[in-house]
């Protein structure tokens, strides 16, 4: 009995360690909550709403300093996904910040949304892309999140078309590792009669599709979460969607990670009313566009003063302008902030020979 009692010594005395570790971690966290208002309301006042002492270039510069502190055994992802809830608890004490997103329930872009801002928040499922930026424009949601960019199937025209009208800005951006799985209410995949997915989905999965199933048909609808939908409540019918989908309509996850691409990664874009200052590492998006999109040398002309300026340029997409036949718009990506003085400079050289130029955001880069 003696010998029993001694043997679990060690295992509770780190039972005893780790309940006084969480104590500490507890008054902390609170400490922290407490000093948060304070900051919350130093700037603004105590009518303040939430959107008003959100600073995105703060937020990437903690999460920052996390990393570089970071030496295990917690992986990187973790620590940072545990700090960014802990920052999500503390800024929505008053209220939670309102995001529209792409839905409905279910979908990658609330995988972003719980992403970049934790759990803490109030999300806002719209239909289309073009409602999540007039819901953030009307004052409905504080901040939207759509989806611009998937590493294998390329730009979502439809977002970067939203910046031609819309007044929004560019206030972050969320990288997203996507892994698609085919899910449905049967368990043996000859039973499965169709599939359906978004049209990207389907394009990021047409190996594995042609592989495994090439006699099943495919059906393109609006989301993945509809087609988990469909899923739930058509006979013969599967979906590929994301993890988050199969556990909303209640499917069984029949094959996991069909993409075709091992790194298959989607960008998605924050859009909201104001700019925000620099956080040290930043990212800047133009729209721009000249007197002539014919001609040689015309873009190079344009752009020439970033590299003068020694100023990279990460991305570049044309666009049809919609103000008259074969006339373009050039949405481009470089790296830094608007207010740094390089790139200051060189935008200040593009403005003078560009007949439309705006600055969409300058925003911090992904972390993680």
């Amino acid at each position: 009995m003696n010998d029993e009692s001694e043997s679990q010594t060690p295992l509770d005395e780190l039972r005893e360690r780790i309940n006084g570790i969480d104590a500490q971690i507890q008054v902390l966290i609170n400490e922290r909550a407490r000093i948060a208002q304070q900051v919350g309301q130093s700037k603004a006042g105590g009518d303040a709403r939430t959107v008003d002492f959100y600073r995105p270039e703060r937020e990437a510069q903690v999460l920052r300093t996390v990393l570089e502190r970071n030496d295990g055994p917690l992986a990187d992802d973790e620590m940072v996904r545990l700090f960014r809830e802990i920052m999500s608890a503390c800024l929505a004490q008053q209220e939670p910040l309102k995001i529209a997103f792409l839905g409905p329930e279910g979908t990658f872009t609330q995988q972003a949304v719980l992403k970049h801002f934790g759990h803490s928040v109030r999300s806002l499922p719209m239909a289309s892309i073009d409602e999540v930026f007039h819901e953030v424009e009307a004052g409905v949601a504080d901040f939207g999140i759509v989806p611009v960019e998937n590493s294998t199937e390329g730009t979502v025209n439809n977002t970067l078309d939203m910046f031609l009208t819309s007044p929004l800005n560019i206030c972050g951006e969320v990288e997203l590792r996507i892994r698609q799985h085919l899910m449905g209410r049967m368990r043996d995949l000859r039973e499965v009669r169709r599939i359906c997915s978004h049209q990207q989905s389907l394009a990021q999965c047409r190996g594995w599709l042609a592989e495994h199933l090439p006699d099943v048909e495919r059906v393109a609808v609006t989301s993945n979460a509809e087609a988990a939908r469909r899923a739930r409540d058509e006979d013969g019918t599967a979906a590929i969607a994301g993890e988050a989908a199969a556990q909303v309509y209640g499917l069984h996850m029949l094959v996991s990670d069909i993409e075709d691409q091992s790194d298959n990664t989607t960008r998605f874009l924050i859009v909201g009313r104001k700019l925000f200052p620099a956080s040290g590492d930043d990212k800047t998006s133009l729209l721009l566009s000249t007197a002539g999109t014919e001609g040689p040398g015309v873009l190079y002309q344009l752009l020439e003063p970033l590299a003068a300026a020694g100023v990279s340029m990460s991305r570049i997409e044309s666009r049809p302008s919609r103000r008259r036949k074969w006339d373009y718009v050039f949405f481009v990506d470089i790296e830094g902030h608007a207010e740094d003085p390089p790139v200051a400079g060189a935008l200040a050289r593009i403005r003078a020979n560009a007949t439309l130029f705006r600055v969409l955001g300058s925003y911090p880069r992904a972390v993680l």
